[in-house]
């Protein structure tokens, strides 16, 4: 690994990230929340930590894999703890654990939150808290490739850390330009939403605040009842719809703005994932109506809809308490909370093309099974899935239910009880939100130890970038091939080339 160009690249991105500190001053101005101050000192922090390091580190000429893995984890981290800033110092929450937690669960568009009443914190902090999730939701190291050409030295290997999904898909030869695309649709739905969320009624702010949580998939909200407290069926309709395109590979959004709309249907994961949302949704119908649970129908399609999209998504907003509902449907929630959205969404979970390739994988070995001498071919679509793609979903559901595992054993050892422990894990490592217990959707995470919120806000990063990325720094090796730091000084004895001062193995 080259440390001294990741400490330089990470001090040029903890740069941007404290720019992103200032953006909830004009709210503070207008509600006189007095939260002015604590910000630019938030961003003050950001911007001195981040000159340091790129005043003491040289940077290097070419980044390799694992040096981009170094990198998204670190902005990460500083990420959450550079935005548990302002929460701390609004003085709502006990302890900056809390507030770390709330800020990783925020930009990693988890949205479970500590807080028992929202309301208590200052509008600027809930517009930051929901600025958290806009960020998150599409990366902030595509942020950076999109803006910053300076950031355009490994751009390929930052990418490949950070998205989501097995695939990656390049919108344009250089990666800076499919970031710049990515980010122009982000901006464009966000927008649309915004002003369509304000025909229902809504103020400009909680329009703008659920507009950032829904393209993001994140679920936090400006209420403490979340979507419920507007009680209104348009609403509720605009976020389902925005829920489902955020929930929708990003690059197929692209090619319907060009006109291409025949790309969405032609797209069997897209397929796949309307399909497990419609049965789903009939299959809540169906029980809740015969329990009784709503008093009509049209209310029991109402929330039935709305939470099996929230949770497939990962989004995680709330218009009914689901813990309340018939065990078999609180299992079947749980269950599609491992699905999450499609490969390139800002959804977490394990991503439905991921659960898409397992299920024909298995009726594949299971063909044959009965037929021995017969040769069968793994396709997506009309493409052939390559051998190695199969490996490493297989590895990626083994690792996502050892990762499980071991989480639930560490946070229920703290004497949180089993069905708490295990779906708050669940929820985090997916990104979900809510659980189930005490943890569920009419709940929060803030009675649980400190260090079950240490462990979950690792699940929490784990999840968002997708285990491999976070799980590779874990490892001896990786460190092992760590090289010392090149120090700006030493720039003029190495001619401005540090990259060159030590050989280097690449990936």
């Amino acid at each position: 690994m080259r440390t001294g160009g990741v400490l330089n690249l990470f001090g040029k991105l903890l740069i941007l990230i404290s720019l992103f500190l200032l953006t909830p001053i004009p709210f503070s101005i207008y509600y006189h929340d007095g939260m002015i101050g604590s910000f630019m000192l938030c961003a003050v922090i950001g911007a001195i930590m981040g000159a340091g390091l790129v005043a003491l580190f040289a940077p290097e000429k070419d980044l390799a894999y694992r040096d981009g893995f170094a990198v998204v984890v670190l902005s990460w981290l500083g990420l959450a703890f550079l935005g548990a800033l302002p929460f701390y110092f609004c003085g709502q929450m006990p302890s900056f654990v809390d507030c770390f937690f709330e800020s990783m669960s925020g930009f990693t568009t988890t949205g479970s939150t500590i807080l028992t009443t929202v309301e208590v914190l200052p509008e600027s902090v809930l517009f930051w808290r929901a600025t958290t999730h806009w960020i998150g939701g599409m990366g902030i190291i595509v942020l950076s490739l999109a803006i910053l050409p300076l950031l355009g030295v490994g751009g390929m290997q930052l990418f490949q850390a950070e998205m989501p999904g097995p695939t990656k898909d390049r919108l344009a030869p250089r990666i800076q330009d499919t970031a710049r695309i990515l980010w122009g649709v982000y901006v464009l739905l966000t927008a649309i939403q915004t002003v369509l969320l304000m025909f229902g009624g809504l103020t400009f702010f909680d329009a703008l605040c659920h507009s950032f949580a829904t393209l993001a998939t994140g679920g936090f909200s400006t209420h403490t009842a979340s979507v419920a407290h507007f009680n209104s069926a348009y609403v509720e309709s605009v976020i389902i719809i925005f829920m489902i395109l955020a929930g929708t590979n990003f690059s197929l959004h692209h090619y319907g703005l060009k006109g291409k709309l025949s790309a969405y249907w032609q797209n069997e994961e897209f397929r796949f994932y309307l399909t497990l949302c419609s049965i789903a949704t009939v299959i809540i119908v169906m029980v809740n109506s015969y329990h009784q649970v709503y008093a009509t129908f049209g209310e029991t399609l109402r929330t039935a809809a709305f939470q099996v999209v929230t949770v497939i998504t990962t989004t995680g907003f709330g218009t009914a308490d689901f813990d309340q509902w018939p065990p078999v449907l609180k299992i079947l929630l749980v269950s599609f909370m491992f699905i999450g959205g499609c490969a390139g969404s800002t959804g977490g979970g394990i991503k439905v093309v991921r659960i898409l390739l397992f299920f024909k994988f298995a009726r594949l070995q299971l063909r044959n099974l009965v037929h021995p001498r017969t040769v069968g071919t793994l396709k997506l679509g009309k493409v052939k899935v390559p051998q190695e793609v199969m490996v490493s979903i297989l590895g990626f559901l083994a690792l996502h239910i050892g990762v499980l595992l071991l989480a639930s054993l560490v946070i229920t050892a703290l004497g949180v009880d089993i069905v708490t422990g295990t779906t708050a894990v669940i929820a985090t490592l997916n990104n979900i939100g809510p659980g189930l217990s005490l943890v569920g959707p009419a709940q929060n995470f803030g009675h649980l130890p400190p260090l079950a919120k240490v462990v979950l806000s690792f699940c929490m990063l784990a999840g968002r970038l997708e285990l491999y990325t976070v799980a590779v720094l874990l490892t001896p090796d990786f460190w092992s091939m760590a090289r010392k730091p090149v120090w700006r000084w030493q720039l003029s004895k190495t001619g401005g080339q540090s990259s060159k001062q030590t050989p280097y193995r690449s990936a």
